[in-house]
């Protein structure tokens, strides 16, 4: 406006309304599952009231296990497997967001290179994708076109050994890859082999080559699963889906390196059932880590100190069955839980201050959710 001191009439003010009312945060949710059931579903987050109203229901795809946004929110990239972790090579499918409506348009599928496709990331140009391929213990990278489509994969590496686990780790299983904040690596959690590998990362060729040093390993048996980079870029934690714990490492930024600080449990000191960690998440403010305990069916909620190394706040549970993945919103007041089997979403509210986690509205029924991305 020309006068800045112009008085807003009631249908400005009423276009106004309407326009933060559009801009409340979009959630697409993964229903793992395959037909009609195995849809991507779009709901709208009402911030002020903590809920989530269905917008749409993407169902041209198959087990929908992960997804991925570009960095700009215009396109996503979900796994479409027709026999997740079958015989057949699973794929990686683009699709075009339709602005905030929740509809995805279908722009193209490349083969992921591996089976039980179960991680994507993009990278910060939003040039580049990354899969971990879990049954055949293998990654692989694919360039995204202008137009947000995918190219056939141009870097494939294939990991070796096993570990201490004689049911789960007789070979290796990529069940993570993230592109590290400054955009120069690409790291992969291989529940297998109980090793973060480290591969650097041409975003512009969407090429991958085997860093130097090519890993850290963890203790065995920890299965390492999920990983996340703190927001200041020195600090990646990574759950480790078979211990019930977190790993604290140091970022070198300069040689793609990673040393431990820390590794701290997930479930309480006097738990002696069944329970596999699955994701963890971290406040944008970079004060508080959250971590799911399946089995145990429960959130660990922790403090982040100055030094990268985390504080056990509390245990709680997550309100339903299999707690698989979490999102917290772009304001950091609202974390979502997805209970895969117990096929539920459930909100909770974030208490800036302690980082305690109270439970907002009914949980909202869908079937097998497994994966959360959120649009801002």
């Amino acid at each position: 406006m020309k006068n800045s001191r112009t008085l807003l009439t009631v249908a400005a003010m009423t276009t106004l309304a309407l326009s933060a009312e559009a801009e409340d945060p979009i959630v697409f949710a993964s229903a793992f599952a395959s037909g009609e059931t195995g849809a991507i579903h779009a709901y709208r987050f009402d911030a002020a009231k903590g809920t989530l109203t269905l917008l749409h229901r993407t169902t041209d795809v198959e087990n929908p296990f992960f997804m991925a946004l570009s960095p700009g929110g215009e396109f996503l990239y979900a796994i479409h497997a027709l026999a997740f972790g079958g015989k057949e090579n699973e794929e990686v499918a683009a699709y075009r967001v339709e602005g905030r409506s929740g509809k995805l348009e279908l722009l193209n599928r490349q083969s992921a290179r591996g089976t039980a496709s179960c991680y994507l990331d993009v990278d910060a140009t939003g040039k580049t994708v990354v899969v971990a391929n879990y049954s055949t213990g293998d990654v692989a990278s694919l360039p995204i076109k202008e137009d947000g489509s995918l190219g056939e994969s141009v870097s494939y590496f294939q990991h070796e050994g096993s570990s201490v686990d004689p049911q789960r780790q007789k070979g290796p299983n990529a069940h993570s890859f993230v592109v590290s904040p400054d955009n120069r690596f690409a790291f992969a959690a291989d529940l297998g082999i109980d090793k973060i590998m480290s591969y650097r990362l041409d975003a512009a060729t969407a090429t991958l080559t085997p860093n130097d040093p090519a890993f850290v390993a963890l203790p065995p048996g920890s299965g390492p699963r999920h990983q996340t980079f703190h927001p200041n870029g020195k600090y990646l934690y990574a759950i480790n889906e078979l211990a019930n714990t977190i790993s604290v490492f140091a970022y070198d930024a300069e040689r793609g390196a990673l040393s431990d600080l820390q590794l701290i449990s997930t479930v309480p000191d006097d738990f002696d059932g069944k329970s596999h960690t699955a994701d963890l998440k971290i406040t944008p403010d970079g004060r508080h880590l959250y971590g799911t305990n399946r089995g145990h069916d429960s959130i660990a909620s922790y403090r982040i100190g100055d030094d990268g190394k985390l504080t056990l706040l509390g245990i709680q549970p997550s309100l339903g069955k299999g707690p698989q993945n979490l999102a917290i919103l772009p304001d950091g007041k609202h974390l979502i839980c997805a209970n895969m089997p117990g096929n539920k979403l459930v909100v909770f509210a974030i208490d800036a201050e302690s980082g305690a986690l109270t439970p907002v509205g009914d949980p909202v029924e869908m079937p097998m959710p497994a994966c959360l991305m959120v649009l801002p």
